[in-house]
């Protein structure tokens, strides 16, 4: 028997929002643009959204830089606006899940607004705070993950304060209880307003070490980047002390219990650890998260060895969670020019949807990849990200990967915007326009609707169990088995046709036709697979 949760083997479409449609014409897409569009999402065949932040925010970090966790900023609309999306959403079908940035606020949140003023005030224990060295340093050496020190100055407390990401994103204290009271009341303000589930944002970086101690150096051939690039300073750290702590579990117990009070709701922790896999694992064993991801996935290794190797490792350590798996999202190079090294062509950009959305656990799609869009070159003085602006050149930044959602070819902003919006829109993602490609039937988006539409018929690849077969790159291969049957899954991740032959399955295999992928043959026991071809098979 399979849990019925509905976020279990459920596909998550993320929606960025100022880059999906902009209705009033400011450049910047908002809350009724996504309503205006919840019928094409329904029509992809995904079973959920994910709503980038649309908090009230200074945009420092384009929301992730939250002022107020219980409002909707004027940029992207009202509560109203959001209640109307979230009725739409439900009676399409289409469950809701929302950002939650817990770990950090803005400067400009109400907290840290008075915790900075003095070392007496009611919030004054509210953010992370650290005398100065002797010698007016840092008090540790913590580092940003957006350049430099972790540490900023405030002369009103004569005080250093707390940042991972931007300096203007203090860390909150979260080993204060009643730091902890009030964002699970903040959390509770969105269930009550109804919403499916939350993708919580930094999950591990809620707590940091009481000592304060330093980080220990990384040898220079361990400093390969999740999310951030290896000339980074950041990567020169193992981040032992400034996240995943192991006060975070107890919290993490703490939300789950709240979550528990409502019907069938989801939370979705984004991890980046030193071993992420592990601390997923972790962070969803013993009633805590419903599902994590990390970034495992989301790197340049694109092999059937480094896709094999990450499931497999995780599989092992996770004994009761269930895993969530992304191959793109708003923070790293779109996949198909990540993965695709130039090669954006459609059975491409079709065999990385299924091949993701074919691996146990539950999926998230980031806008815009059912269209095959690549990443944007966007020019350095277009550049909005203060990430990209820090580390240019050899680091462009997030841009590229959020320029707005190409609807039509009909006017000068491809039917997102009536007014500039606020990154430009890349000409050769006109061509792959939503008016362009729904006519076709070959087109990657009606190819990403096959697949989705297919998967749903199929209940042991959305729930059933996985194995790895033994086959030479760049073949991958795995049985995915439930309630007595089995399917055989073999994907092509090249553009080059091969033949080989298939290992020893338990079964006869029968080919399972309709999931839309260009199709391998089998004769006798060799395989004839197409470049970016699969097979999926039933074994009797």
């Amino acid at each position: 028997m399979t849990d019925s949760s509905w976020w279990r083997g459920a596909v998550t479409y993320q929606i960025y929002p100022r880059s999906f449609l902009d209705t009033d014409g400011n450049g910047v897409g908002d809350l009724p643009g996504i309503v205006e569009r919840l019928d094409y999402v329904a029509s992809l065949g995904v079973d959920a959204i994910w709503i980038a932040p649309f908090f009230r925010s200074p945009m420092a970090d384009f929301g992730y830089d939250i002022a107020d966790y219980r409002d909707v900023d004027p940029l992207f609309g009202t509560l109203e606006d959001f209640d109307r999306l979230l009725a739409k959403a439900h009676g399409l079908g289409l469950k809701v899940m929302i950002d939650q940035v817990l770990s950090h606020t803005s400067v400009e949140h109400a907290w840290f607004r008075e915790s900075r003023q003095s070392r007496d005030n009611p919030h004054a224990d509210w953010y992370v705070w650290a005398d100065a060295k002797e010698d007016g340093t840092p008090p540790n050496n913590w580092l940003s993950l957006f350049g430099g020190s972790a540490w900023q100055w405030e002369p009103r407390r004569g005080q250093y304060y707390l940042h991972n990401f931007l300096a203007s994103q203090p860390d909150l204290n979260f080993h204060h209880a009643e730091v902890r009271t009030a964002i699970l009341d903040s959390v509770r303000f969105w269930l009550d307003r109804g919403v499916d589930g939350f993708r919580l944002d930094a999950i591990n970086f809620c707590f940091h070490d009481r000592q304060l101690r330093d980080n220990p150096p990384k040898p220079k051939d361990k400093r390969v980047g999740r999310g951030f690039s290896p000339d980074n300073p950041y990567a020169f750290q193992y981040h032992y002390y400034n996240n995943t702590q192991p006060e975070n579990l107890a919290f993490l117990g703490d939300l789950r219990a709240l979550m528990d009070r409502y019907p069938d709701v989801a939370a979705l922790g984004e991890i980046s650890s030193e071993d992420s896999l592990a601390t997923m694992a972790e962070y969803t064993r013993n009633g805590r998260l419903h599902m994590g991801y990390s970034f495992e996935l989301l790197t340049d290794d694109f092999s059937a060895a480094h896709i094999r190797g990450t499931v497999q490792a995780l599989e092992a350590q996770l004994t009761e969670g269930w895993p969530c798996w992304a191959i793109s999202n708003h923070d790293v190079e779109r996949v198909l020019t990540r993965w695709g090294k130039g090669h954006s062509s459609t059975p491409l950009a079709n065999l990385l949807t299924a091949m993701v959305c074919s691996l146990r656990g539950s999926v998230c799609v980031y806008q815009g990849e059912e269209l095959g869009l690549t990443e944007a070159e966007v020019p350095y003085e277009s550049l909005q990200d203060p990430y990209g602006i820090a580390f240019w050149p050899q680091f462009k930044g997030r841009d590229g990967c959020r320029t707005p959602m190409p609807w039509n070819d009909d006017d000068a902003y491809a039917g997102f915007s009536q007014g500039r919006p606020w990154l430009p829109v890349p000409h050769e993602h006109r061509a792959l326009a939503v008016t362009h490609q729904d006519a076709d039937p070959q087109s990657v988006l009606n190819g990403f609707r096959t697949f989705m539409h297919w998967r749903r018929s199929q209940p042991a690849l959305r729930w059933g169990e996985i194995r790895f077969l033994d086959t030479p790159e760049p073949v991958l291969a795995f049985t995915r088995r439930l309630d007595g049957e089995t399917l055989l899954v073999v994907f092509n991740l090249a553009d080059a046709d091969i033949e080989f032959d298939l290992p020893q399955a338990p079964g006869k295999p029968t080919v399972i036709e309709g999931h839309g992928l260009l199709q391998a043959r089998l004769e006798g026991s060799c395989l004839h697979l197409p470049g970016y071809g699969a097979w999926f098979a039933r074994l009797d």
